[in-house]
């Protein structure tokens, strides 16, 4: 539903419904017309004015600051025209102007257009002109009825403004839940076709090279590799509508995975802030790099990512040859700082910690903890 088009069709009937009333009020206030034919023309002006900016209003492209100016200046000169139609003292005892409610229009089409400081803008030029009419002191208009017209003119427009801007966000927040909930639609089904085919084909074609053995098994590789990066791609198309800066760790650390690289995350999102959640996993992939540069080449590693709240905590694992007691202190004075800076390091600056464990011929397992920004 458009929200905004339905206060403009408000709008509409309301003017429509004003000029009604204007006209029963000079048909049974006609005593205090010095010219009360002219006032029938006025309002027959009137009449095709708000016929045009219907019609015109009605269509956005139309909906211009030109046309906005056009109408509060078009309804400040049939205001104005009071001054000639009614007897003076008519106008200073505060009859109902001509125009009676139907001056409230443009204050409302431009709330509507331009939301409260529009609205409050259009309020004060026509109250200012209802006080000009009415000749009033300004020590004495706080005292005086004719200020009644104004006040009310401005509520209606800091009302109707803030209420247009309401509609306006929720609006824009339907619809942008609406297309967020059809891509999940849409990203839901390709997985679920891209399950039933490809995967399972790559997944068979890893299987039966592991059996066969020889090149077989290079080829199975390989499809166990597109099997995990495929895998990575569709869980990765699903981290939209996160908010501004955020990033699900789970989307870059599932990346890491290969043949030799199984990822374990939790169901729910991990989320970060984006630069915070790319320093992590590139520590969690200098661990990974570690593990193929020297666990050996048969090694299997683990990475098992933990939201326990006040924390995040990343582990990997290997059943590799493990770590020589000693080794990284010696990597460390000859200047190779993968560990100690690509890791302990990264961690460090992030104001978490990075705690190795190996023994030699036991695998080794680099555990990462990181405080969680709100801890939930």
């Amino acid at each position: 539903m458009n929200i905004q088009a339905s206060l403009w069709r408000s709008i509409a009937v309301f003017r429509f419904a004003s000029l009604v009333y204007a006209a029963v009020l000079v048909a049974v206030d006609r005593a205090d017309y010095a010219h009360l034919a002219l006032a029938w023309v006025v309002l027959a002006g009137m009449t095709a004015w708000t016929a045009v900016t219907t019609a015109a209003y009605a269509v956005p492209a139309r909906r211009t600051r030109v046309l906005l100016a056009a109408d509060l200046l078009a309804t400040a000169a049939a205001l104005g025209s009071t001054a000639l139609l009614q007897y003076p003292g008519s106008v200073t005892a505060a009859a109902m102007p001509v125009t009676a409610t139907w001056v409230a229009g443009p204050v409302l089409a431009w709330a509507v257009a331009g939301g409260i400081r529009a609205g409050t803008v259009a309020a004060l030029v026509l109250g200012a002109c209802d006080l000009t009419l009415r000749h009033q002191s300004l020590d004495s208009v706080y005292r005086s009825r004719v200020l009644n017209g104004t006040v009310l003119l401005l509520l209606a427009g800091v009302v109707v403004g803030y209420v247009s801007t309401l509609a306006s966000r929720a609006e824009q927040a339907v619809q942008r839940a609406t297309e967020i909930e059809a891509a999940s639609r849409e990203r839901e089904r390709l997985a679920r076709g891209i399950h039933d085919s490809v995967l399972q084909v790559l997944a068979l074609v890893q299987r039966r090279g592991a059996e066969v053995g020889g090149e077989a098994a290079e080829i199975g590789r390989l499809a166990g590799e597109q099997e995990a990066a495929l895998r990575t791609l569709i869980a990765a198309s699903a981290a939209g509508g996160l908010a501004a800066g955020e990033q699900d760790l789970r989307t870059l650390l599932t990346a890491q995975t290969s043949a030799s690289v199984s990822v374990v995350t939790p169901a729910d999102p991990v989320l970060l802030a984006g630069e915070t959640a790319r320093e992590v996993a590139a520590a969690v992939h200098a661990a990974l790099d570690n593990v193929r540069q020297h666990a050996g080449q048969t090694a299997r590693a683990w990475v098992l990512v933990e939201d326990e709240g006040p924390t995040v905590t990343v582990t990997i694992r290997d059943d590799g040859a493990g770590i020589a007691p000693g080794r990284l202190a010696r990597a460390a004075a000859d200047g190779r700082l993968g560990v100690s800076q690509a890791i302990q390091g990264r961690m460090r600056d992030l104001g978490g910690s990075a705690a190795i464990t190996s023994e030699p011929g036991a695998g080794t397992q680099v555990q990462l903890t990181l405080p969680h920004p709100v801890a939930r």
